[in-house]
């Protein structure tokens, strides 16, 4: 893995260079990990004109939830007390003969961007521009691995969930047995705070799970993700409770699904991210649920949950095949609830069979 580590960080330089910098510091955790292989807590990366150097407030402890570091890269541990590891780049940078050093303004505070500047005057400080963020987002077949097992995982987690007695059980209580059985499998935990929600709360972007019980009868839309070596994909499914559903749920359903189904349809290379969003969208537009959807329908996953691109309205960009992202359209009908359908998938190329489904639970309306 060294080599690949050593590929991103020359990819980063060669950016860098081109733009008139011959250094840049990372500091964002999920892009020191990309580019190091871990991100202990603290450490910030120096991508240097001639050498790389990992600066460490204290020694890696080697928590495997962490990452696993690059053995080639050079690491320096600064003395206890010394300050800021982001400052003492800085030093590393104009020691080593740089003129230029490319920051993550999007990360950093502004004390600290000052205090950095204020180390060496003489050295200018440009913007990264989220340059680690785009090398992120086309994935390679070892983290793309990563995600299929993390997918895998997750389906195995809500399978065993919808094999139990769920009536009168609390929002809270099946999400706990939810990140539990997350961990069970293998998972280094949850890739975001597990979401169930019953009754009129179904069906709702990002509910936080409350003491409301599940009844017969209602919708149950459940949003969990794993965390494997580092690497989060998202699954969301929607099933009703006890009985068979109501024409108006079966209705609303099948419009989300649909809608779901569009917007897979769509993630081939060249699509444009607005494209997707457009697809999945109109459906339910049509339908008049313009206010009940969500700003976006989807998003890449990684390193983070949350990350580009970003399938909007209003979003600027092209998918690449091995872009992994989400496909999540949901309606939610205010006193009523609603339906959510999420899956995780890769974009690939037609001739290698198109989108590569990551989560596969059963999209059928099932009465548990």
């Amino acid at each position: 893995m060294s080599e690949v580590y050593a590929d991103r960080r020359v990819r980063l330089r060669d950016r860098c260079a081109a733009a008139g910098s011959p250094a840049a510091l990372v500091s964002r955790p999920a892009n020191v990990r990309y580019l190091a292989g871990a991100s202990p807590p603290g450490a910030v990366l120096l991508v240097g004109p001639d050498e790389d150097v990992l600066l460490c407030p204290v020694p890696p402890g080697g928590d495997p939830a962490d990452g696993r570091l690059d053995e080639l890269l050079r690491q320096a541990v600064l003395p206890v007390g010394s300050g800021d590891p982001a400052v003492a780049a800085v030093d590393f940078a104009r020691k080593a003969g740089a003129d230029a050093l490319a920051v993550e303004e999007h990360h950093l505070t502004v004390a600290r961007h000052r205090a950095m500047g204020s180390i060496a005057p003489q050295l200018r400080l440009a913007d990264l521009r989220g340059a680690v963020e785009q090398l992120r987002i086309v994935k390679d077949e070892d983290e793309i691995a990563c995600l299929r097992i993390a997918a895998e995982i997750a389906d195995q987690a809500l399978g065993e969930l919808l094999e139990s007695i769920l009536v009168g059980r609390t929002e809270r209580h099946l999400a706990l047995e939810l990140e539990r059985r997350l961990v069970d499998h293998g998972a280094d935990g949850a890739a975001f705070p597990t979401s169930v929600a019953t009754g009129p709360n179904s069906g709702r972007s990002g509910h936080r799970p409350s003491d409301r019980r599940v009844e017969e009868g209602d919708f149950l839309s459940v949003c969990l993700g794993a965390d494997y070596r580092g690497y989060r994909c998202e699954i969301g499914r929607t099933f009703v409770i006890g009985t068979t559903p109501a024409d108006w749920q079966i209705e609303l359903y099948d419009l989300v699904f649909a809608a779901q189904r569009a917007g897979r349809e769509s993630l081939v290379p060249g699509a444009e991210y607005r494209e997707v969003d457009h697809a999945a969208r109109h459906i339910l537009d049509a339908a008049g649920h313009s206010e009940a959807v969500p700003p976006l329908i989807g998003h890449g996953v990684g390193l983070e949950i949350d990350e580009d691109p970003q399938l909007a309205p209003s979003a600027m960009g092209k998918l690449d095949a091995c872009v992994p992202v989400t496909v999540e359209p949901g309606v939610h009908l205010p006193g009523r609830g609603g339906v959510r359908i999420d899956d995780t998938l890769v974009v690939r190329q037609e001739a290698d069979g198109g989108p590569e489904l990551l989560t596969i639970t059963t999209k059928e309306l099932l009465a548990l």
